[in-house]
Order: C-alpha cells, then structure tokens, then sequence
C-alpha cells in the first residue's frame, strides 16, 4: 500500500493493517454507500474516482467531494462514530481498500506517526472545507471556474504561460462541486472562451495564458 497515510509504517505495523484490510472493486456509477449507512472504517482510493455528495432540498444534489488516486475518505464519522451524512459514488471504475475499524483503532494505540497522519489528513480536509465557504461567499462564479482550472491546469504548465487540462469528471459534478448550475459554468466557460483566454473542446481545457486568466478573475 504506497499511500502517504501508510509510508512510514515498518512491515510488522503493515502486516497488522493489512489483516484489516479488504480490496473492493466498484463500476462507474456504482454506489459505495448510501447516506445513513453505518462506517465501519475508512477507504483508501488506489485508482479512479469517488464521489461524496448528498441530495438538496429541490431534488438535485451537492457535490460535497471529489476524492480520487492516493486519497483517502470516511475517517470522520468512523471516529464520530455515526452514520454517513453523504452517499458515495463511483465517477469512474474504482479500486478502494477498505481499513476496517478495529485495525484502526489498533494502530492509533500502538504508533504515534500514524496518530500524526491521520489527524494531519482530516485538518487539511477541514481546511479545504473552510476555503469552500470561503469562496462561495465571497467568490464570483467566474473567480471560482478561474481557481479551478488555475489549479487543475498547474501541473501542465509551460514556460509560455499555457496549461492543457482534461475535466477529471462531468461538467454537471464540477459545478454542483464549485456551487453553481450547469448552465452558469457553461456561460463562464463561454465568456472566458471569447476573451481568448481558454479553449474548451468536450472535457479538454486549453489555458492560452494563465496570467491573463488570473488577473480576468480579480
């Protein structure tokens, strides 16, 4: 298990997790688990792509988060000890291991590293939680299409000044995620593509220039 929640852990203190640990192999568009349903540990995304979200009172529903590769979810509430407040589903074929509970538990009361990561993991989704709010508050819906594909664009970046990204999920998953109707990213998208500043062709985004885009959103 190369996942950065178990990279210093020596092979006994893996050999004890991995007696609690179970693989599990879900389709695109599968359910993992509904919202209410009881955790009984935490899941670990080693490919593909899970989203957690729960229905609006209008009938549609809120992408909560998008957690893909090397990620991990659901250690909150394992801790809380109360049911799901959101439904998991699979964007993607996905392959997860499952870490029971108790294996846990059991490495929490025998390794402080591990005490340190997991608590490292659950405040940096906490934080994330925190700029959500944050820039639906006090964002525009452009400055918050902007930040995403500055983001998502950053690891292709060239020394131009251009970024080519592909859409990790559906356009409808991305605005719920971000706060806003499909028909408001597509008007952004739009705006943006006749200023010159991003082509859009399906799920592929060309940034032309990603200073230009920034200062557009400020």
């Amino acid at each position: 298990m190369r996942l950065p929640l178990f990279a210093e852990l020596s092979s006994e203190q893996m050999a004890a997790l991995v007696e609690g640990t179970r693989e599990k192999r879900i389709a695109k568009g599968e359910m993992l688990f509904h919202k209410g349903d009881t955790p009984r540990g935490l899941y670990l995304v080693v490919f593909g792509q899970i989203k957690l979200a729960f229905p609006s009172s209008q009938g549609n529903e809120k992408v909560v988060e998008i957690v893909g590769a090397m990620q991990s979810f659901g250690e909150a509430v394992m801790f809380m000890d109360r049911p799901y407040p959101v439904f998991a589903e699979a964007l993607a074929d996905t392959l997860l291991l499952h870490v029971a509970k108790t294996a846990v538990f059991g490495m929490l009361e025998n390794d402080v590293s591990f005490a340190r990561r997991l608590l490292a993991g659950l405040s940096l989704r906490l934080h994330s939680l925190v700029n959500d709010v944050e820039s639906y508050s006090q964002r525009s819906s452009a400055q918050r299409v902007i930040g995403y594909l500055l983001q998502h664009g950053a690891a292709t970046s060239g020394g131009d000044g251009q970024a080519a990204l592909v859409l990790p999920t559906s356009k409808q998953v991305i605005a719920s995620r971000l706060n806003l109707t499909p028909e408001t990213l597509s008007r952004v998208f739009h705006e943006l593509a006749e200023a010159g500043l991003i082509t859009v062709q399906g799920k592929q985004v060309t940034i032309h220039d990603q200073r230009r885009l920034q200062e557009y959103g400020l």
